[in-house]
Formats: structure tokens, C-alpha cells, sequence
């Protein structure tokens, strides 16, 4: 197995903790899913920074950014009974991927962390 891209990003809190006062910038930058889940955590500030550093180191490991047609919305992350984080891979992103690597069969992984003041993601993408 061959990793293809990495990427990783790093976010002050505060940063994400002033935009979410804009709904605008909430329903642009999260899915729908996203958006739900994060009314069941306590601190959804670094809920969403978190969700926003692995939009960014996607975007990275993809190597092409927010360009091509991907945009924020079109990532987004669950996390399974335990925690772990995962991206949807969707359709539009599945062709992303598999027009830029000529490929088709990858995976993702993907880590999250946050401390008091910032938030970082971290994201290899590998092909099968």
C-alpha cells in the first residue's frame, strides 16, 4: 500500500469560536450531519475547529485545496461508538480522488486533537 498525500492543519479556537456567531459561516462550511451532531457535545467550539482543520488537511492530502469544485461542505466527518473520527466519502469526492491519483481504491485516515487554544487534524490518504 502507497500513501499518496498527507496533510495537516492547525486552527486557534477562538478563531472558529467567533465565525460560529455567524450562521452563514455554519451552514457554508458543515454538513448537515455535522451540524446535528455537534448539539450533542458540551463544547461545540472545539467540535467545529476540529471538523475545520480536517476539512483543510484533506483538502491537502488531496493535493489540490479548495479548487476543482471541492468545497468545505462537501467533506465531512463522523465518528464511530468509540470516537474515532472518519470522513463520508461521497460520490463527488470518491471522483475527486480517483481523477487526480488515476486510481480506484483508497482509504483515509484521519486524526483529530485540541487543546486549550488550538485544534489539529491530521490526514494520510493511501491507496489500496
Amino acid at each position: 500500500m502507497q500513501i499518496l498525500g498527507t496533510g495537516v492543519d492547525i486552527v486557534e479556537n477562538i478563531r472558529i469560536n467567533k465565525s460560529l456567531k455567524n450562521k452563514k459561516f455554519i451552514n457554508r462550511i458543515f454538513s448537515t450531519s455535522e451540524i446535528l451532531d455537534s448539539k450533542k457535545v458540551k463544547d461545540r467550539s472545539t467540535y467545529y475547529a476540529k471538523r475545520f482543520a480536517a476539512k483543510e488537511a484533506f483538502s491537502k492530502a488531496v493535493g489540490i485545496g479548495f479548487r476543482n469544485n471541492l468545497n468545505f461542505k462537501d467533506i465531512s466527518i463522523i465518528n464511530n461508538k468509540i470516537g474515532k473520527p472518519s470522513f463520508v466519502i461521497n460520490e463527488k469526492l470518491k471522483k475527486i480522488v480517483k481523477k487526480k491519483f488515476n486510481i480506484s481504491s483508497f482509504n483515509f485516515f484521519l486524526s483529530m486533537t485540541d487543546e486549550k487554544k488550538y485544534s489539529i487534524a491530521f490526514v494520510i490518504l493511501q491507496k489500496k
